[in-house]
């Protein structure tokens, strides 16, 4: 991280979410009929969509069941989800929405709720900012009376909408309002931009002597002020048809001081008069929502707190250790354990944390057949590592099988595909079966079957079958399936289950109640079945320490679809961007007509030199990159401001060691004989501004530390309570010696040595205050009410 980095604070925001399901969706206008409605539903991020599920067929309560997940590269207002009915000869047809203020994400982050769907009015889209400038003069006229002034100067909009995927031609009207006046005048249109610069002032008289006799729009010579309002409208210039509405703001005069500046930003609000229907005929939606919102301090303020957690595999007992205290007192919590996991991960520490915490779980396994079945610290923190460390594993081995259009017939092939995988298990499953294998037959000496089945549930049952049974959420497939697919991954499912559970192998075959699992079932029974699966679950779990072969199979990091400019056009125009396919591997980068056709160009990711943003005004499109490499630059538009952040992330980490890496880059384009941003003539001319420095990070993995940090933090924080009761717990304990009666608070805790566990408790809780000090001290104050980072919420028009 560079030197000016180090006291900087980062607010990152992430989205993780579920659209589960629509019911009694109303009446739709067009040709759609109710029973044959076909509907789809979009997450934006203010007017800019970020995800869509697949279309739904014939349903007015449809059940998406669609997962999304997505960093949330930049400000906004508004998170909205958009239900659409599909039509196939004109535009998909809005039932209705639901949208949610950022400032209340909060009330409905973590659970589930049904949320009735509101009508879709063109009048109420809006999102943005307008920054204006605005003085009230006195001023002596030439009968040498006193009147008023009002200057307005439009001075710039931030974050307008796009219309139509593209960049607006925005324009602004600034009007005087009252009760009986109503002068307007407008700016200039600015062509393709979704943050126009205007600097245009307009003058308004706004009172005026009694010896005043020029005609006016209003019908009394003396106004009051109190009533009097400025109203700025956005539209977008549309050659052809009626102007879009952007969004507005009033401003009521009375707030303006004589010869007093008065220069804020705000928000812009849809109209008030917009149309409204009944929205308890448009049915309802249900979602789950979680929003996390860190305020990431600079890496040193996080070092203590690191460095007790990374300590936690040499703690005697390892109960006592502030990881293992953190997975306890969040253990109603799924998703508390990954931060931690992701930071032991990091740092190579994982494996030696969860041989202790297996180590423990199987000193309280009495039965051989229940190993690893209890959704318990050690399990959770290896089914998060499976799903980090897995990923590429999963796509080589079963996302091949997943793609094929008949599942039934391939079954086969998914237990062969599986058993023939050994090679690519990554070495840290390996070894983290190796040590489980070793932990079980050490509990269990007399078992001759537990050295399998403690590596079986988890790569059968908490791995292979989850992720056949959910490929979406691996992304293994980019939808979740429809119906008559899902049945299939089900059989599928429960076939690899019964390989996790090794005592199902003898199990009877009357014993199933699936009749149609029998013919299944029976061929896993067969010897020559059983063999394959113990010789891959030894070549996984074996002694000697799997080492890579420097060969790593292709592995696809992103895909999806893009506008890409044509290289080497001289000339900007819409005619020079094309739909194509990008597809990224970790060997090369790759752009097609469309997916599944063979390349149109290939760039080995060796010779990638750089990978940047490009300038909006460069185009005038949002949401470009620039690829940079030996020959001429790859000029991309992402889909969405998600997509761009995404394209930018992984290229820029698959790159980040190659030798030649550019230290400069142009973020704008060479267009007539000179760079637009520098004015440089000479198309060979050296960057003008420095490249973006890329952490060194496991491309893999992608772990932000600090973040992981914060969020630890966090949830230390949120659970207060629990640590002082597990503290109360451990004094009680070493005070009163003996036999105790358990008191219910202090029963949820694994307690060993109350001595040590007392000890990091106290570290823990030091740790936190000096963290708690450090966000006051170094959070900013709350930004000015009318800056650009909390901007006026101005009345609707």
């Amino acid at each position: 991280m560079a030197e000016e980095d180090d006291a900087r604070i980062r607010i990152l925001q992430s989205l993780r979410g579920k659209i589960c399901e629509a019911k009694s969706l109303g009446p739709v206008s067009g040709p759609n009929r109710q029973k044959d409605l076909c509907t789809f539903c979009t997450v934006s991020l203010d007017q800019e969509e970020v995800f869509r599920t697949k279309v739904f067929d014939k349903s007015t309560s449809p059940f998406y069941g669609e997962d999304f997940y997505f960093e949330i590269p930049r400000p906004f207002q508004c998170l909205s989800f958009y239900v659409y009915a599909k039509s196939v000869f004109q535009r998909d047809l809005a039932v209705g929405k639901v949208s949610i203020r950022k400032d209340d994400l909060c009330k409905y982050s973590g659970k589930e709720h049904w949320f009735v769907l509101q009508p879709v009015d063109p009048n109420s889209e809006v999102q943005g900012k307008v920054h204006l400038e605005m003085r009230l003069n006195e001023v002596i006229t030439e009968n040498g009376s006193v009147g008023q002034h009002l200057v307005v100067k439009i001075i710039e909009c931030k974050e307008l909408p796009l219309i139509s995927g593209q960049n607006c031609d925005p324009y602004a009207t600034v009007s005087l309002v009252g009760p009986a006046r109503s002068d307007q005048k407008k700016t200039k249109v600015k062509k393709k931009t979704s943050n126009p610069q205007f600097d245009e002032t307009f003058f308004f008289e706004v009172t005026r002597s009694s010896s005043y006799s020029k005609k006016s729009h209003f019908q009394v010579e003396e106004e009051d002020i109190e009533k009097l309002e400025i109203k700025v409208d956005m539209w977008n210039s549309e050659n052809l048809a009626q102007d879009v509405f952007l969004g507005a703001t009033r401003v009521a005069v009375k707030i303006l001081r004589n010869d007093h500046i008065h220069k804020a930003w705000y928000l812009l609000q849809p109209k008030g008069n917009g149309s409204k229907s009944k929205s308890d005929d448009l049915g309802s939606l249900r979602l789950k929502l979680n929003y996390i919102e860190d305020t990431v301090l600079p890496p040193a303020c996080y070092t203590p707190l690191c460095n007790l957690l990374l300590k936690s595999p040499d703690v005697k007992p390892i109960s006592a250790s502030s990881a293992h205290i953190l997975g306890d007192i969040c253990r109603d919590r799924y998703e508390a354990v990954l931060p931690m996991v992701r930071l032991l991960l990091h740092h190579n520490r994982f494996l030696p944390f969860v041989s202790a915490v297996a180590a423990l779980e199987l000193e309280n396994t009495q039965e051989a057949n229940t190993i690893f079945r209890g959704n318990t610290l050690a399990t959770r923190c290896i089914d998060d590592m499976m799903k980090i460390i897995g990923k590429n594993y999963l796509a080589v081995t079963i996302k091949p099988v997943i793609d094929e259009e008949n599942l039934q017939v391939y079954v086969q092939k998914v237990f062969t595909s599986i058993t023939q995988s050994s090679s690519s298990c990554p070495p840290l499953m390996c070894d983290v079966f190796k040590a489980l294998r070793h932990l079980a037959c050490k509990r269990f000496p007399g078992d001759p079957h537990v050295q399998y089945s403690a590596v079986s549930s988890f790569v059968f049952l908490r791995f292979f079958a989850v992720a056949v049974l959910s490929p979406h959420t691996f992304q293994l497939r980019s939808h979740h399936p429809d119906p008559e697919i899902s049945r299939t991954l089900t059989l599928i499912s429960k076939t690899i289950q019964t390989l996790g559970s090794w005592g199902s192998l003898s199990k009877k075959l009357s014993s199933f109640k699936e009749t149609y699992m029998y013919d299944f079932f029976k061929s896993f029974q067969e010897d020559k079945c059983i063999e394959k699966v113990k010789k891959f679950l030894d070549e996984i779990s074996s002694k000697v320490s799997k080492e890579s072969s420097g060969l790593e199979d292709a592995v696809v990091l992103k895909e999806g679809e893009v506008q890409k400019r044509a290289q080497g056009k001289k000339r900007l125009g819409k005619k020079n961007f094309k739909k194509r396919w990008l597809r990224l591997t970790n060997r090369d980068l790759s752009y097609h007509k469309q997916k599944g056709k063979e390349a149109v160009c290939t760039i080995c990711v060796k010779n990638i030199l750089a990978v940047e943003k490009l300038d909006e005004s460069a185009f005038n499109r949002k949401n470009m990159f620039q690829v940079l490499h030996s020959e001429k630059p790859l000029y991309v538009q992402a889909g969405n401001c998600v997509e761009a952040s995404e394209w930018l992330d992984v290229l820029g980490q698959v790159c980040r060691c190659n030798e030649g890496r550019l230290t400069t880059f142009h973020p704008s384009n060479y267009v007539g004989g000179v760079w637009q941003c520098c004015k440089s003539q000479s198309s060979s001319a050296p960057g003008c501004k420095p490249c973006t420095t890329t952490m060194l990070a496991n491309l893999q993995l992608d772990i932000d530390c600090d973040r992981e940090a914060e969020r630890i933090f966090s949830l230390l924080s949120l659970n207060d309570t629990k640590l002082q009761n597990m503290e109360d717990a451990c004094a009680t304990m070493v005070v009163y010696q003996g036999p105790q009666r358990e008191q219910e608070e202090y029963s949820k805790f694994t307690i060993q040595e109350p001595k040590e566990t007392f000890q990091t408790l106290q570290q823990l809780r030091n740790i936190m205050e000096e963290l708690q000090q450090q966000h006051h001290i170094r959070n900013d104050p709350t930004a000015q009410y009318g800056s650009l980072d909390n901007p006026i919420v101005g009345k609707s028009t």
